[in-house]
Protein backbone atom coordinates (compact mmCIF):
# COMPACT_ATOMS: atom_id res chain seq x y z
CA UNK A 1 0.00 0.00 0.00
CA UNK A 2 1.19 3.50 -0.84
CA UNK A 3 0.17 6.21 1.60
CA UNK A 4 0.91 9.80 2.63
CA UNK A 5 0.61 10.85 6.29
CA UNK A 6 0.98 14.37 7.65
CA UNK A 7 2.87 14.36 10.95
CA UNK A 8 3.66 18.07 11.22
CA UNK A 9 3.13 21.49 9.61
CA UNK A 10 -0.56 20.59 9.30
CA UNK A 11 -2.71 23.40 10.66
CA UNK A 12 0.43 25.32 11.63
CA UNK A 13 3.60 26.69 10.02
CA UNK A 14 6.13 24.66 12.01
CA UNK A 15 7.22 21.09 12.58
CA UNK A 16 7.29 20.02 8.92
CA UNK A 17 7.15 16.22 8.71
CA UNK A 18 5.43 14.28 5.93
CA UNK A 19 5.57 10.49 5.83
CA UNK A 20 5.54 8.75 2.47
CA UNK A 21 4.91 5.01 2.63
CA UNK A 22 5.71 3.06 -0.50
CA UNK A 23 4.92 -0.60 0.05
CA UNK A 24 6.98 -1.70 3.04
CA UNK A 25 9.29 1.31 2.87
CA UNK A 26 8.95 4.65 4.64
CA UNK A 27 10.47 8.00 3.70
CA UNK A 28 10.11 11.10 5.86
CA UNK A 29 10.10 14.40 3.97
CA UNK A 30 11.50 17.03 6.31
CA UNK A 31 12.09 16.56 10.01
CA UNK A 32 11.25 19.89 11.56
CA UNK A 33 10.98 21.21 15.08
CA UNK A 34 7.69 22.60 16.34
CA UNK A 35 8.19 26.22 17.39
CA UNK A 36 6.11 29.06 18.82
CA UNK A 37 3.24 28.36 21.19
CA UNK A 38 3.87 26.12 24.20
CA UNK A 39 1.35 23.52 23.10
CA UNK A 40 3.27 23.17 19.83
CA UNK A 41 6.70 23.05 21.48
CA UNK A 42 5.52 20.27 23.78
CA UNK A 43 4.91 18.09 20.72
CA UNK A 44 8.69 17.88 20.28
CA UNK A 45 8.87 15.84 23.48
CA UNK A 46 6.27 13.27 22.50
CA UNK A 47 7.35 9.89 21.08
CA UNK A 48 7.62 9.94 17.30
CA UNK A 49 4.30 8.77 15.78
CA UNK A 50 5.90 5.82 13.97
CA UNK A 51 8.90 3.72 15.04
CA UNK A 52 11.98 5.73 13.96
CA UNK A 53 13.69 2.43 13.13
CA UNK A 54 11.07 1.87 10.42
CA UNK A 55 12.20 4.90 8.40
CA UNK A 56 14.51 4.21 5.46
CA UNK A 57 15.28 7.84 4.53
CA UNK A 58 14.78 11.41 5.67
CA UNK A 59 14.72 13.75 2.66
CA UNK A 60 15.20 17.41 3.60
CA UNK A 61 13.90 20.32 1.51
CA UNK A 62 16.00 23.05 3.16
CA UNK A 63 17.86 23.93 6.33
CA UNK A 64 15.44 26.02 8.39
CA UNK A 65 14.96 24.57 11.87
CA UNK A 66 11.22 24.03 11.35
CA UNK A 67 12.28 21.62 8.59
CA UNK A 68 15.43 20.00 10.01
CA UNK A 69 15.49 20.74 13.74
CA UNK A 70 13.93 17.45 14.91
CA UNK A 71 16.53 15.28 13.16
CA UNK A 72 18.86 14.90 16.19
CA UNK A 73 15.87 13.93 18.33
CA UNK A 74 14.75 11.38 15.74
CA UNK A 75 18.23 9.83 15.75
CA UNK A 76 18.18 9.76 19.56
CA UNK A 77 14.99 7.70 19.32
CA UNK A 78 16.60 5.11 17.08
CA UNK A 79 16.48 6.35 13.49
CA UNK A 80 19.32 4.57 11.68
CA UNK A 81 18.42 5.32 8.07
CA UNK A 82 19.98 7.76 5.62
CA UNK A 83 19.49 11.52 5.23
CA UNK A 84 19.50 13.55 2.01
CA UNK A 85 19.82 17.29 1.26
CA UNK A 86 21.33 19.63 -1.32
CA UNK A 87 25.00 20.55 -0.77
CA UNK A 88 24.21 24.07 0.47
CA UNK A 89 21.50 22.75 2.80
CA UNK A 90 23.97 20.25 4.24
CA UNK A 91 26.48 23.03 4.94
CA UNK A 92 23.82 25.21 6.57
CA UNK A 93 22.51 22.27 8.60
CA UNK A 94 25.98 21.76 10.06
CA UNK A 95 25.74 25.28 11.50
CA UNK A 96 22.07 25.34 12.46
CA UNK A 97 21.80 21.92 14.10
CA UNK A 98 24.91 22.53 16.18
CA UNK A 99 23.46 25.84 17.34
CA UNK A 100 20.03 24.35 18.01
CA UNK A 101 21.57 21.72 20.28
CA UNK A 102 23.59 24.37 22.07
CA UNK A 103 20.46 26.45 22.70
CA UNK A 104 18.65 23.37 24.04
CA UNK A 105 21.47 22.78 26.51
CA UNK A 106 21.53 26.45 27.56
CA UNK A 107 17.79 26.40 28.17
CA UNK A 108 18.07 23.27 30.31
CA UNK A 109 20.90 24.82 32.37
CA UNK A 110 18.83 27.96 32.88
CA UNK A 111 15.81 25.99 34.13
CA UNK A 112 18.00 23.94 36.47
CA UNK A 113 19.61 27.09 37.87
CA UNK A 114 16.25 28.80 38.39
CA UNK A 115 14.46 25.58 39.37
CA UNK A 116 11.78 26.67 36.90
CA UNK A 117 11.07 23.28 35.32
CA UNK A 118 8.69 20.62 36.59
CA UNK A 119 11.39 18.09 35.64
CA UNK A 120 14.37 17.54 37.94
CA UNK A 121 16.79 17.86 36.39
CA UNK A 122 15.61 19.59 33.22
CA UNK A 123 17.07 17.85 30.16
CA UNK A 124 17.72 19.30 26.69
CA UNK A 125 15.70 17.95 23.80
CA UNK A 126 19.12 17.13 22.36
CA UNK A 127 22.67 18.37 22.78
CA UNK A 128 25.13 20.32 20.67
CA UNK A 129 26.99 17.05 20.12
CA UNK A 130 23.75 15.43 18.91
CA UNK A 131 23.26 18.30 16.45
CA UNK A 132 26.78 17.92 15.06
CA UNK A 133 26.38 14.15 14.73
CA UNK A 134 23.02 14.50 12.96
CA UNK A 135 24.45 16.94 10.40
CA UNK A 136 27.29 14.54 9.67
CA UNK A 137 24.71 11.94 8.60
CA UNK A 138 23.52 14.09 5.69
CA UNK A 139 24.32 12.93 2.16
CA UNK A 140 23.98 15.33 -0.76
CA UNK A 141 22.20 15.44 -4.10
CA UNK A 142 22.58 18.36 -6.51
CA UNK A 143 19.69 19.98 -8.35
CA UNK A 144 18.29 18.21 -11.41
CA UNK A 145 19.93 14.86 -10.66
CA UNK A 146 17.90 11.72 -10.08
CA UNK A 147 18.79 9.34 -7.25
CA UNK A 148 17.23 5.94 -6.62
CA UNK A 149 16.49 5.74 -2.93
CA UNK A 150 14.75 2.37 -2.81
CA UNK A 151 13.44 -0.22 -5.23
CA UNK A 152 10.65 1.54 -7.11
CA UNK A 153 11.39 5.00 -5.71
CA UNK A 154 13.64 7.76 -7.11
CA UNK A 155 14.02 11.39 -6.09
CA UNK A 156 15.03 14.68 -7.72
CA UNK A 157 15.69 18.15 -6.29
CA UNK A 158 14.78 21.39 -8.09
CA UNK A 159 15.28 24.97 -6.91
CA UNK A 160 12.57 26.32 -4.62
CA UNK A 161 13.92 29.90 -4.50
CA UNK A 162 13.35 30.19 -0.73
CA UNK A 163 16.78 30.23 0.91
CA UNK A 164 20.22 28.99 -0.10
CA UNK A 165 20.00 25.32 -1.02
CA UNK A 166 16.21 25.16 -0.77
CA UNK A 167 14.56 22.61 -3.01
CA UNK A 168 11.31 21.15 -4.14
CA UNK A 169 11.31 17.36 -4.08
CA UNK A 170 9.92 15.13 -6.82
CA UNK A 171 9.44 11.42 -6.12
CA UNK A 172 9.04 9.02 -9.00
CA UNK A 173 7.14 5.94 -7.85
CA UNK A 174 7.52 3.04 -10.26
CA UNK A 175 4.76 0.64 -9.34
CA UNK A 176 4.67 -2.15 -11.86
CA UNK A 177 3.66 -0.85 -15.28
CA UNK A 178 2.65 2.59 -13.99
CA UNK A 179 4.63 5.47 -12.56
CA UNK A 180 3.38 8.16 -10.21
CA UNK A 181 4.97 11.50 -9.40
CA UNK A 182 4.63 13.12 -5.99
CA UNK A 183 5.98 16.66 -5.58
CA UNK A 184 6.70 18.36 -2.25
CA UNK A 185 7.17 22.10 -2.41
CA UNK A 186 9.17 22.55 0.79
CA UNK A 187 8.98 26.32 1.14
CA UNK A 188 8.47 28.18 -2.13
CA UNK A 189 10.38 31.42 -2.59
CA UNK A 190 9.53 34.56 -4.47
CA UNK A 191 9.81 35.00 -8.21
CA UNK A 192 11.07 38.54 -7.53
CA UNK A 193 13.35 37.60 -4.62
CA UNK A 194 16.35 39.79 -3.85
CA UNK A 195 19.03 37.08 -3.60
CA UNK A 196 17.74 33.72 -4.75
CA UNK A 197 17.11 32.35 -8.21
CA UNK A 198 13.35 31.83 -8.72
CA UNK A 199 11.51 28.52 -8.18
CA UNK A 200 11.78 25.96 -10.96
CA UNK A 201 8.71 24.40 -12.64
CA UNK A 202 6.93 21.37 -11.25
CA UNK A 203 6.65 19.51 -14.54
CA UNK A 204 4.73 16.25 -14.23
CA UNK A 205 2.84 15.69 -10.96
CA UNK A 206 0.08 13.37 -9.79
CA UNK A 207 0.13 14.69 -6.23
CA UNK A 208 1.40 18.07 -5.00
CA UNK A 209 2.08 18.88 -1.35
CA UNK A 210 2.42 22.67 -1.16
CA UNK A 211 3.13 25.12 1.64
CA UNK A 212 0.63 27.89 2.33
CA UNK A 213 2.40 30.23 4.76
CA UNK A 214 1.29 33.33 2.86
CA UNK A 215 -1.58 31.64 1.07
CA UNK A 216 -3.92 34.53 1.81
CA UNK A 217 -1.49 37.42 1.33
CA UNK A 218 0.10 39.44 -1.44
CA UNK A 219 3.57 40.88 -0.76
CA UNK A 220 2.95 43.54 -3.39
CA UNK A 221 0.54 45.25 -0.98
CA UNK A 222 3.48 45.82 1.37
CA UNK A 223 5.38 47.56 -1.40
CA UNK A 224 2.77 50.30 -1.75
CA UNK A 225 4.40 53.30 -0.07
CA UNK A 226 1.12 54.73 1.22
CA UNK A 227 -1.24 51.80 1.87
CA UNK A 228 -4.85 52.66 2.69
CA UNK A 229 -4.73 51.13 6.19
CA UNK A 230 -1.13 51.26 7.47
CA UNK A 231 -0.27 49.76 10.85
CA UNK A 232 1.55 52.06 13.27
CA UNK A 233 5.28 51.38 13.35
CA UNK A 234 5.28 49.40 10.10
CA UNK A 235 7.32 50.38 7.05
CA UNK A 236 5.89 50.00 3.56
CA UNK A 237 7.18 50.35 0.04
CA UNK A 238 10.01 48.57 -1.82
CA UNK A 239 12.28 46.80 0.73
CA UNK A 240 15.24 49.01 -0.12
CA UNK A 241 13.19 52.15 0.59
CA UNK A 242 11.79 50.70 3.82
CA UNK A 243 15.25 49.94 5.14
CA UNK A 244 16.55 53.35 4.10
CA UNK A 245 13.76 55.08 6.04
CA UNK A 246 14.35 52.91 9.11
CA UNK A 247 18.10 53.59 9.12
CA UNK A 248 17.69 57.33 8.62
CA UNK A 249 15.08 57.45 11.39
CA UNK A 250 17.44 55.62 13.76
CA UNK A 251 20.22 58.07 12.89
CA UNK A 252 17.91 60.97 13.84
CA UNK A 253 17.27 59.32 17.20
CA UNK A 254 21.02 59.04 17.68
CA UNK A 255 21.00 55.57 19.17
CA UNK A 256 21.42 51.98 18.09
CA UNK A 257 19.36 50.33 15.37
CA UNK A 258 18.93 46.84 16.81
CA UNK A 259 17.73 44.30 14.25
CA UNK A 260 16.79 40.83 15.48
CA UNK A 261 17.48 38.90 12.28
CA UNK A 262 17.17 35.28 11.27
CA UNK A 263 20.70 33.98 10.78
CA UNK A 264 19.91 32.38 7.42
CA UNK A 265 18.52 34.39 4.48
CA UNK A 266 17.26 37.44 6.39
CA UNK A 267 20.68 38.52 7.66
CA UNK A 268 22.23 38.08 4.21
CA UNK A 269 19.39 40.02 2.56
CA UNK A 270 19.80 42.90 5.02
CA UNK A 271 23.58 42.99 4.51
CA UNK A 272 23.02 43.07 0.74
CA UNK A 273 20.48 45.92 0.97
CA UNK A 274 22.62 47.98 3.35
CA UNK A 275 25.61 47.55 1.07
CA UNK A 276 23.54 48.68 -1.93
CA UNK A 277 22.20 51.72 -0.06
CA UNK A 278 25.73 52.70 0.93
CA UNK A 279 27.00 52.36 -2.65
CA UNK A 280 24.14 54.54 -3.89
CA UNK A 281 24.84 57.19 -1.25
CA UNK A 282 21.36 56.81 0.24
CA UNK A 283 22.68 56.22 3.76
CA UNK A 284 26.00 56.99 5.46
CA UNK A 285 28.37 54.12 6.20
CA UNK A 286 27.60 53.35 9.85
CA UNK A 287 29.37 50.92 12.16
CA UNK A 288 27.55 47.61 11.67
CA UNK A 289 28.06 44.75 14.10
CA UNK A 290 27.18 41.28 12.85
CA UNK A 291 26.79 39.67 16.26
CA UNK A 292 25.72 36.09 15.67
CA UNK A 293 28.23 33.28 15.15
CA UNK A 294 25.58 31.34 13.27
CA UNK A 295 24.82 34.27 10.94
CA UNK A 296 28.55 34.80 10.38
CA UNK A 297 29.00 31.17 9.37
CA UNK A 298 25.84 31.23 7.24
CA UNK A 299 27.06 34.33 5.38
CA UNK A 300 30.32 32.54 4.56
CA UNK A 301 28.27 29.61 3.21
CA UNK A 302 26.28 32.02 1.03
CA UNK A 303 29.53 33.26 -0.46
CA UNK A 304 30.69 29.68 -1.20
CA UNK A 305 27.45 28.65 -2.90
CA UNK A 306 27.02 31.60 -5.25
CA UNK A 307 25.62 29.31 -7.96
CA UNK A 308 22.32 29.40 -6.07
CA UNK A 309 22.08 33.20 -6.16
CA UNK A 310 20.95 35.67 -8.80
CA UNK A 311 23.38 36.16 -11.71
CA UNK A 312 24.37 39.73 -10.78
CA UNK A 313 25.26 38.67 -7.22
CA UNK A 314 27.04 35.55 -8.43
CA UNK A 315 29.14 37.65 -10.84
CA UNK A 316 30.15 39.99 -8.03
CA UNK A 317 31.24 37.07 -5.89
CA UNK A 318 33.17 35.50 -8.77
CA UNK A 319 35.07 38.75 -9.42
CA UNK A 320 36.11 39.18 -5.80
CA UNK A 321 33.56 41.82 -4.88
CA UNK A 322 31.69 41.77 -1.58
CA UNK A 323 27.93 42.26 -2.13
CA UNK A 324 27.19 41.00 1.39
CA UNK A 325 29.72 43.21 3.20
CA UNK A 326 28.90 46.86 3.98
CA UNK A 327 31.84 49.23 4.35
CA UNK A 328 32.13 49.32 8.16
CA UNK A 329 30.96 45.80 8.95
CA UNK A 330 32.51 44.32 12.08
CA UNK A 331 32.33 40.59 12.78
CA UNK A 332 31.87 39.87 16.49
CA UNK A 333 32.29 36.14 16.92
CA UNK A 334 33.41 35.81 20.55
CA UNK A 335 31.37 36.63 23.68
CA UNK A 336 34.00 39.23 24.61
CA UNK A 337 33.59 40.98 21.26
CA UNK A 338 29.83 40.89 21.70
CA UNK A 339 29.96 42.44 25.17
CA UNK A 340 32.26 45.18 23.87
CA UNK A 341 29.39 46.45 21.70
CA UNK A 342 27.73 47.64 24.92
CA UNK A 343 30.30 50.43 25.14
CA UNK A 344 29.50 51.71 21.64
CA UNK A 345 27.25 54.71 21.25
CA UNK A 346 25.07 55.42 18.25
CA UNK A 347 24.25 55.81 15.62
CA UNK A 348 25.17 52.21 14.82
CA UNK A 349 23.52 49.03 13.59
CA UNK A 350 23.48 45.69 15.43
CA UNK A 351 22.38 42.60 13.49
CA UNK A 352 21.89 39.73 15.89
CA UNK A 353 19.93 36.49 16.13
CA UNK A 354 17.34 35.31 16.81
CA UNK A 355 14.83 36.89 14.48
CA UNK A 356 11.90 36.55 16.92
CA UNK A 357 14.02 37.34 20.00
CA UNK A 358 13.45 33.86 21.37
CA UNK A 359 17.12 33.38 22.30
CA UNK A 360 20.67 34.19 21.32
CA UNK A 361 22.77 37.31 21.73
CA UNK A 362 20.00 39.68 20.69
CA UNK A 363 18.50 39.21 24.16
CA UNK A 364 21.60 40.73 25.75
CA UNK A 365 21.36 43.72 23.42
CA UNK A 366 17.68 44.16 24.27
CA UNK A 367 18.61 44.07 27.95
CA UNK A 368 21.23 46.79 27.37
CA UNK A 369 19.33 49.06 25.01
CA UNK A 370 15.54 48.48 24.98
CA UNK A 371 14.99 50.91 27.86
CA UNK A 372 16.75 53.73 25.98
CA UNK A 373 14.41 56.05 23.98
CA UNK A 374 17.20 56.61 21.45
CA UNK A 375 17.17 52.92 20.47
CA UNK A 376 15.24 51.61 17.49
CA UNK A 377 14.24 47.92 17.50
CA UNK A 378 13.59 46.90 13.91
CA UNK A 379 11.72 43.62 13.47
CA UNK A 380 12.59 42.19 10.10
CA UNK A 381 10.24 39.27 9.61
CA UNK A 382 7.17 37.33 10.68
CA UNK A 383 6.84 37.02 14.45
CA UNK A 384 5.18 33.85 15.72
CA UNK A 385 2.46 34.66 18.28
CA UNK A 386 3.77 34.33 21.81
CA UNK A 387 7.42 35.12 21.03
CA UNK A 388 9.17 38.18 22.45
CA UNK A 389 9.34 39.67 18.96
CA UNK A 390 5.59 39.30 18.61
CA UNK A 391 5.01 40.92 22.00
CA UNK A 392 7.20 43.85 21.00
CA UNK A 393 5.29 44.11 17.72
CA UNK A 394 1.99 44.15 19.64
CA UNK A 395 3.18 47.18 21.60
CA UNK A 396 3.83 45.57 24.99
CA UNK A 397 5.80 47.92 27.21
CA UNK A 398 7.78 45.37 29.20
CA UNK A 399 9.69 42.15 28.59
CA UNK A 400 11.11 39.47 30.86
CA UNK A 401 14.78 38.84 30.05
CA UNK A 402 17.09 36.63 32.09
CA UNK A 403 14.70 36.62 35.02
CA UNK A 404 14.15 40.37 35.19
CA UNK A 405 11.45 42.62 33.76
CA UNK A 406 12.62 45.56 31.66
CA UNK A 407 10.60 48.50 30.36
CA UNK A 408 10.45 49.15 26.63
CA UNK A 409 11.16 52.78 25.81
CA UNK A 410 12.81 52.09 22.44
CA UNK A 411 10.93 52.74 19.22
CA UNK A 412 9.68 49.43 17.79
CA UNK A 413 9.29 49.24 14.02
CA UNK A 414 8.64 46.47 11.51
CA UNK A 415 9.87 45.90 7.98
CA UNK A 416 7.31 44.35 5.65
CA UNK A 417 7.69 42.41 2.44
CA UNK A 418 11.10 40.87 3.20
CA UNK A 419 9.80 37.35 3.58
CA UNK A 420 11.65 34.63 1.71
CA UNK A 421 8.29 32.86 1.33
CA UNK A 422 6.26 33.30 -1.82
CA UNK A 423 2.86 34.93 -1.46
CA UNK A 424 -0.44 33.71 -2.88
CA UNK A 425 0.55 34.89 -6.35
CA UNK A 426 3.91 33.10 -6.23
CA UNK A 427 2.31 29.91 -4.95
CA UNK A 428 -0.32 29.97 -7.67
CA UNK A 429 2.32 30.67 -10.32
CA UNK A 430 4.37 27.71 -9.11
CA UNK A 431 1.37 25.39 -8.84
CA UNK A 432 0.37 26.13 -12.42
CA UNK A 433 3.77 25.00 -13.71
CA UNK A 434 2.36 21.49 -13.33
CA UNK A 435 1.88 20.22 -16.89
CA UNK A 436 -1.53 18.86 -15.95
CA UNK A 437 -3.89 19.20 -13.01
CA UNK A 438 -2.72 16.96 -10.15
CA UNK A 439 -5.14 14.33 -8.93
CA UNK A 440 -4.84 15.93 -5.49
CA UNK A 441 -3.16 18.97 -4.00
CA UNK A 442 -2.50 19.14 -0.25
CA UNK A 443 -1.89 22.44 1.53
CA UNK A 444 0.44 22.36 4.52
CA UNK A 445 2.77 24.67 6.47
CA UNK A 446 0.20 27.41 7.05
CA UNK A 447 -2.06 28.76 9.74
CA UNK A 448 -5.67 27.61 9.19
CA UNK A 449 -6.87 30.94 7.80
CA UNK A 450 -4.06 31.21 5.23
CA UNK A 451 -4.44 27.60 4.11
CA UNK A 452 -8.19 27.95 3.72
CA UNK A 453 -7.86 31.18 1.74
CA UNK A 454 -5.44 29.49 -0.66
CA UNK A 455 -7.62 26.38 -0.90
CA UNK A 456 -10.62 28.51 -1.77
CA UNK A 457 -8.61 30.49 -4.35
CA UNK A 458 -7.37 27.32 -6.08
CA UNK A 459 -10.86 25.85 -6.11
CA UNK A 460 -12.37 29.06 -7.48
CA UNK A 461 -9.76 29.81 -10.16
CA UNK A 462 -8.51 26.37 -11.22
CA UNK A 463 -11.16 23.94 -10.04
CA UNK A 464 -8.47 21.50 -8.87
CA UNK A 465 -9.19 19.18 -5.93
CA UNK A 466 -7.47 20.53 -2.80
CA UNK A 467 -7.30 19.23 0.77
CA UNK A 468 -6.01 20.93 3.91
CA UNK A 469 -4.98 17.90 5.99
CA UNK A 470 -5.02 17.65 9.76
CA UNK A 471 -2.01 16.45 11.71
CA UNK A 472 -1.96 12.66 11.74
CA UNK A 473 -4.28 12.34 8.75
CA UNK A 474 -3.39 9.77 6.07
CA UNK A 475 -4.30 9.55 2.38
CA UNK A 476 -3.82 6.71 -0.10
CA UNK A 477 -1.54 7.21 -3.10
CA UNK A 478 -3.21 5.49 -6.02
CA UNK A 479 -1.19 3.12 -8.18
Amino acid sequence: MNELTFLGAAGTVTGSKHLLRIGEHRVLIDCGLFQGRKELRLLNWEPFPVPPQSLDWVVLTHAHIDHIGYLPRLIRQGFAGRVLATPASRDLAQVLLRDAGKLQEEEARYHNKKKSSKHTPAEPLYTEEDGIAAAERIETLSYQQWKRLLPGLAVQYQRAGHILGSATVTFQVDDGATGRRIVFSGDIGRYDGLLQLPPEPIGEADYVIMESTYGGSLHSLDEVEDPPDPKPGYHYGPPRLQLEKAILGAIRRGGALLIPAFAVARTQTLLYLINELEKEGRIPALPIFLDSPMAIDATDIYRRHGYDLKPEIRRQLETGKTPLRPQRLEITRTPEQSRAINTQRGPLIILSASGMATGGRVLHHLLQRAEQPSTTILLSGFQVPGTRGWRLQQGEKSLRLFGQVISIHAAVETLTGLSAHGDQGDLMDWLQTSRRPPEQTFLVHGEPKASEQLRSHIDRTLGWPVVVPARGQSFPIRS
